[in-house]
């Protein structure tokens, strides 16, 4: 009905600010949800929205250093840099809301190895990633080369930048080829360059490497407890080039994970299962975490973000193999009904209008970021007129 519409408009606007601030935190929806947060900035990120970038060598104490390789702008080898404060450290390098600032590690002793400086024209300051030795100054051009000049990182705040969506597929394609070798490097700021390209690159790219990667190399890395932030998106590729025996193990470390409802790692380890069982897996996921009342919010989100990955990616599972386990997700669990819809919205599936249309007027979902997201959907879809329009109301007065 015409009232039930205009009801749902309204509450748009009343959530759209909350909205707003949902958007603006949100990681790029390309990027593998698994591995990637939109709130953690890249080496690569950084690398991107730097105009100047370059290897340098400390002269001295007092912060001068001397360019021996041009990653990219228009410095010369040879020049001067002079900036007191420069930390070695990769962890010393800072995002801050204000941008890149200078680290508060230990400044650099004499002869020590060639630091990666970055600078921005807007903050007319260098930035320390770490040390790394010249001889990778090809491969950081070859890295920079892969974004082209033609598009900008898109600003956010001053500095602040979320660049995956500015890489086209092909643009991934390159990157991803240049920085699968140095996964793990010796070098650590190479290795931290690498493995943060591989964790927000999109699935279905990354997808791309399962000619040219080890499982056996992969799994070690995944046992490693040095590289225990890095476990999902190992256990992601482990999934891409693992085979049967793979599958089999990934199987029993969930039903270990099942018994004591334990999520850590587990939407990695569910996409990877898809990823090595296909589409048929997906019956069991629906049955297992979206039926059982027994299964936790953790597992149930760490399901619904396996089935995500997959769903961006539309390949071993289809798209339309996804929207499915969602319609059966939202039927099943009602009032956590909105966690879907600005996915099916992106993805333009407009199967669910009906249920959300029924859910908004049972006034079911409490949460105030679900009950946006549902409205959202809703305003998008094409069908909400009629889905409203045959629905009894139930206020006349509304």
């Amino acid at each position: 009905m015409v009232t039930t519409l205009m009801s749902i408009h309204r509450s748009v606007r009343m959530l759209l600010g909350l909205g707003l601030f949902i958007l603006v935190f949100a990681s790029d929806a390309r990027a593998c949800a698994i591995c990637f947060s939109g709130l953690v900035v890249a080496p690569g990120q950084k690398l991107d929205a730097a105009d100047e970038a370059v290897l340098a060598t400390p002269l001295d104490g007092q912060g001068h250093f001397r360019v021996i390789e041009i990653v990219k702008g228009s410095g010369a080898v040879g020049d001067t840099i002079v900036q007191p404060g420069l930390s070695t450290p990769v962890a010393d390098a800072v995002m801050s809301v204000d941008g890149l600032t200078v680290g508060e590690g230990r400044t650099p002793e004499p002869e020590e190895r060639p630091l990666l400086l970055l600078r921005d024209k807007v903050s007319e300051k260098w930035t320390s990633l770490g040390a790394m030795p010249a001889e990778y100054a090809g491969w950081l051009r070859q890295l920079a080369e892969t974004k082209r000049d033609g598009e900008r990182p898109k600003r956010i705040w001053p500095q602040l930048t979320l660049t995956s969506s500015y890489l086209s597929d092909a643009e991934w394609r390159g990157r991803i080829a240049v920085v699968a070798p140095q996964l793990e490097s010796p070098e650590p700021l190479v290795a931290e360059i690498a493995y943060g390209e591989l964790s927000r690159a999109p699935y279905a790219i990354t997808r791309l490497l399962k000619p040219s990667l080890d499982a056996g190399q992969i799994a070690t890395w995944i046992n490693d407890p040095k590289l225990a932030s890095r476990r999902p998106a190992y256990t992601l590729l482990l999934g891409i080039v693992g085979g049967p025996d793979t599958a089999v193990a990934l199987e029993q470390q969930i039903d270990t994970a099942m018994k004591t409802r334990d999520a850590t790692n587990l939407s990695a380890m569910l996409a990877a299962d898809l990823e090595l069982r296909g589409a048929p897996r997906v019956d069991w996921i629906e049955k297992t975490y979206f039926a059982d009342r027994q299964r936790t919010l953790p597992e149930i989100q760490a399901a619904l973000l396996a089935l995500s990955v997959h769903g961006g990616a539309d390949g071993t599972v289809p798209r339309r193999r996804v929207i499915e386990a969602y319609l059966y997700f939202i039927k099943a669990r009602n009032p956590m009904a909105g966690f879907v819809a600005m996915e099916l919205s992106d993805w333009q599936a407009w199967d669910a209008t009906a249920d959300y249309v029924a859910i908004v007027r049972s006034k079911s979902i409490k949460d105030p970021a679900e009950l946006f997201a549902i409205l959202s959907y809703l305003k998008l879809s094409p069908l909400t007129t009629a889905q409203a329009a045959s629905l009894p109301s139930t206020n006349q007065h509304e």
